[in-house]
């Protein structure tokens, strides 16, 4: 690995690390005061998947490099700040494409493009968001005359910087509020981390509480033996001169599913769910030699979280068995019948996953605990379906972009409907209709859901004086097709459920669902529903348990 592209990599690596050690700072800036999804956590995880792409190998160009971290944060992408974020970085990998040297000119070239990738990606770019940081920073470098590239990254800090601090009077909610924008942050605190390479030659190192953490891989399965294969297999192909990916795509794509093949110059990421690794790990020897190789018994994984016992290792055979043998007797696994139709959709809780799988959703990607799924979580998704043609709802509006990104990586017809809560794809899968056109369907599905409104209720972590809401205070937040904003708050969690389902019926809702998040709200949502319902003549009301974490209660009115 030659000097420059190393030089690169520590780059990627410092900036990522910042802000890791950061994002705690970036997540208080969240004007709204609800737990879901913070900047700060999504933006980091976005680039921690690009910091590890640059780590795991030897690149034998900076373009290679910048490759692989543009892809791991398509890849990794999380919230629209990270999918912003994995832009700036495919900006910079387009500019680098085919060099191997990084100076100053090519450093503030690679800044400007980055900011325009970014901007391009938005369909209404924003002022007074990341967006602006990322062009003045990026001015900064292309203005700064110094032939020496720490000094054009330290005008691009500064001017950036500045950028930052207007934020706070660019938008009106950070005005307010009386701060900058958290995503603009973010960048800051990257670009820093960048700085901080360049002028000491040390990468930031990750606080104490930071290291060795990772989001936990959550199984969408209810049961391990509802789990066809076995063994979630992940490695690195560094290619040879006989290496043709299309014919080791092929050589697997009939033993497992959910397979992602990402060919980069120089490496092939492979990731396949098979019960035969041996056989996988065999083909993709002929390619070239395999590094990071990584098998996880899933079946045997879920079993442990559920803390039950419903897997025997006796059930089949264990991988090192099999990697011993060689590829051992090949298996031919029917991949199943071609369906016209198919569909994903981000789920925040065990009792949403039961409603959403019986309206027809054939994979749930988890969305609980304040985590919004990346884009390969919704990429892996996709892949799981047998089916001309899919629909992704992604069923949050921080998680759209992701879900569009997502699409865009798959070789299927792919249609995101734009589903800002689970209760609009609920609507909307209920107005599909089999013998239509995928256009015709996508037309039915978005428009069904202008008739469901939704009011989530949480407690606010923060204040917001503007809406007169204290930190631990009940708030009911409009989500979705219909807008959104605070509806009502107050101390007492039954007074603002109450009459934000009266406010519902009394707006033309005819039916109206409340979701609660567990056990110790259902006794208490079903008895508000029938005294309510005795107000309302034709109100029907009924109590369903969702499991979502952050919300007490999601409500939705809709009209029939």
């Amino acid at each position: 690995m030659g000097k420059d592209v190393q030089v690169f990599s520590n780059m990627i690596v410092s900036g990522s690390n910042n802000l890791s050690n950061n994002k705690r700072a970036v997540n208080e800036l969240n004007v709204f005061p609800v737990p879901d999804g913070d900047t700060g956590t999504n933006m980091s995880l976005t680039a921690a998947a690009a910091a590890r792409a640059v780590e795991e190998c030897r690149f034998a160009s900076i373009s290679s490099a910048a490759n692989a971290a543009a892809n791991a944060a398509l890849r990794g992408a999380r919230g629209n700040s990270g999918v912003i974020m994995s832009q700036l970085l495919r900006g910079m990998a387009k500019e680098l494409k085919g060099k191997n040297e990084l100076n100053a000119n090519v450093l503030a070239a690679c800044m400007k493009e980055a900011s325009d990738a970014a901007y391009r990606a938005v369909m209404n770019p924003t002022e007074g968001t990341i967006l602006t940081v990322a062009r003045e920073a990026a001015a900064g470098a292309v203005l700064c005359e110094s032939d020496d590239m720490t000094e054009v990254m330290r005008a691009a800090v500064e001017r950036g910087g500045r950028a930052l601090k207007k934020t706070m009077f660019m938008l009106e909610a950070l005005k307010k509020a009386g701060v900058v924008d958290a995503g603009g942050m973010g960048l800051m605190h990257i670009l820093e981390g960048m700085l901080y390479y360049l002028e000491n030659g040390r990468i930031v190192e990750l606080n104490d509480e930071e290291k060795n953490t990772a989001p936990a891989e959550v199984s969408a399965f209810k049961n391990a033996r509802d789990i066809k294969f076995g063994y979630c297999t992940e490695f690195i192909i560094e290619k040879n001169e006989r290496c043709n990916v299309m014919l080791f795509k092929n050589s697997i794509e009939n033993i497992g599913d959910c397979m992602l093949v990402i060919e980069d110059e120089d490496v092939v990421k492979v990731h396949i769910h098979t019960n035969h690794p041996g056989t996988v790990i065999e083909n993709a020897l002929k390619s070239g030699s395999l590094i990071n190789i990584k098998i996880d018994n899933m079946r045997y994984q879920h079993s442990s979280i559920k803390g039950g016992a419903e897997y025997s290792e006796n059930d089949e055979k264990k991988p090192e068995d099999e990697l011993k043998n060689g590829a051992g007797a090949f298996e031919e696994t029917a991949g199943g019948e071609m369906k016209k139709y198919g569909f994903a959709a981000v789920s925040a809780g065990s009792g949403f996953d039961e409603v959403l799988t019986d309206m027809g959703i054939d994979r749930i990607v988890d969305g609980g605990r304040t985590m919004n799924p990346s884009t390969e979580d919704i990429l892996n998704a996709v892949r799981c379906i047998n089916a001309e043609n899919i629909f992704i709802f992604p069923n949050n509006k921080n998680v759209i972009m992701a879900a569009v990104q997502a699409g865009g990586m798959s070789d299927k017809n792919i249609t995101v409907i734009p589903s800002k809560t689970i209760p609009e794809s609920i609507c909307a899968m209920m107005a599909f209709d089999e013998n239509m056109t995928a256009e015709e369907n996508e037309k039915l599905m978005t428009e069904a859901m202008s008739n469901v409104k939704t009011v989530q209720i949480t407690q606010a972590v923060r204040d917001l004086e503007e809406d007169n809401v204290k930190k631990g205070d009940f708030i009911g937040v409009m989500s979705g097709a219909n807008g959104s904003g605070i509806v009502k708050s107050g101390g007492n969690l039954r007074d603002v459920t109450g009459e934000i389902i009266s406010g519902l019926l009394s707006g033309g809702a005819e039916l109206i669902t409340v979701y609660y998040g567990s056990e110790e709200y259902r006794a208490e949502a079903e008895e508000l529903a029938g005294k309510i319902e005795s107000k309302f003549e034709n109100a029907e009301i009924s109590t369903v348990y969702g499991g979502q974490d952050v919300y007490c209660y999601i409500i939705s009115g809709e009209r029939i």
